[in-house]
């Protein structure tokens, strides 16, 4: 199976009382997943929330009650993947276009997202579409402050969804938001009230959609997020982008505004490197750099120029686990530099670009 044709899966996740399963009642009423077959996790033996979800739909969801989906219950979940594909399934023809996995808000969405870019049986047949987190308006920044959970899955997400948005003042909502756009800026970002959400803005958030051959890069790396001052709020997702760029010589040096909030320990950068990277230096670079800072890469999203390659290739990482690179058919335009996005617990881009220069030193622009 090809990129496009692989299952897409969506991640559903967000802290306890963020408005998960109100969302999950929205969306599988919608049109738009129809074909989407529905995991749902709880702590426990008994699960509650199934009793929550709309009955009145002709999704098929299935439910995993006997313990956490990203901890105690993971090989349920590489069985579950495994075995839906004929599970449901009638005369021979699968039931279901896409997956989404909701999880218990105490979870850790890592090992997970480790599960669909790793397990062989897995990656044969499914791809990581986006991971979509439920942030509660009304109580997030003490979330974020007190549980360092919270501030994970924020900081891997494709897609914050700010709920109980009509509770807030509008002065709260714009320090969150700000603070959300500082551990993740990249991150497409909605208002929503009564958990209603346009199906299209939690869908096809991979580089690959079901619709279109071509992979939209410019939009899955969105490395412009990482550039700018990230002022203003609003259910608009796009970010205003100001590249102040000066000539020096033979060189040029983007500006840019630091985008990082030290309180939550959190740094968001994009590195772009000129020369083309060998596969050796890259290989060396990623292994040094997972050696020593691993566990606290949060997630690394890149489109690489590597030397002997006709085409570029992608990267994708959440902490030490990384996705085989991927080639492109092209480049998305005529800018041929290597670009790699970071999100990080308490490792400095600095030290990054350092264990960068020691393995390749390749100039590079940042």
């Amino acid at each position: 199976m090809t990129m496009h044709t692989l299952i897409p899966v969506t991640l559903l996740t967000g802290f306890l009382g963020s408005g998960k399963t109100t969302v999950l009642n929205h969306l599988v009423k919608q049109p738009e997943l129809a074909d989407t077959l529905v995991i749902i996790n709880e702590f426990g033996e008994i699960g509650l929330d199934h009793l929550l979800v709309a009955q009145s739909t002709e999704n098929v969801i299935t439910e995993m009650s006997s313990g956490c989906l990203c901890c105690t219950i993971r090989g349920d979940l590489v069985k579950t993947l495994r075995d839906i594909t004929w599970r449901f399934a009638r005369h021979g023809k699968r039931r279901f276009r896409r997956v989404l996995i909701e999880t218990t808000g105490l979870a850790d969405p890592a090992p997970i997202i480790h599960t669909l870019m790793t397990e062989p049986t897995v990656v044969s047949r499914y791809r990581l579409d986006g991971v979509v987190v439920t942030i509660d308006g009304v109580n997030a920044e003490h979330t974020l402050d007190e549980y360092p959970e919270a501030v994970k899955q924020a900081a891997v997400a494709d897609c914050l969804l700010l709920t109980k948005s009509d509770l807030v003042t509008s002065e709260n909502y714009s320090r969150l938001h700000k603070r959300l756009v500082n551990i993740n800026p990249s991150a497409l970002r909605w208002q929503i009230t009564l958990g209603q959400v346009d199906p299209g803005h939690v869908l096809n958030l991979g580089l690959f959609s079901t619709y279109g051959k071509v992979p939209d890069v410019v939009r899955w790396l969105n490395e412009e997020a990482y550039t700018v001052n990230t002022s203003g709020h609003g259910n608009n997702p796009s970010h205003p982008h100001h590249d102040h760029t000066h000539e020096h010589g033979q060189h040029h040096h983007d500006h840019t505004h630091d985008v990082n909030r030290h309180d939550d320990h959190i740094r968001a950068f994009c590195l772009s490197i000129d020369e083309p990277i060998t596969e050796e230096g890259y290989l060396a670079w990623l292994d040094l750099l997972m050696t020593f800072v691993g566990s606290n890469i949060l997630r690394v999203k890149g489109i690489l120029n590597i030397a002997g390659y006709d085409h570029p290739m992608v990267i994708h990482g959440v902490q030490h686990i990384f996705h085989p690179p991927t080639p492109l058919p092209a480049w998305p335009g005529e800018d041929q530099r290597s670009r790699i996005v970071f999100i990080t617990r308490d490792v400095e881009r600095e030290a990054v670009e350092q264990i960068f220069n020691y393995i390749a030193n390749t100039p590079y622009r940042s």
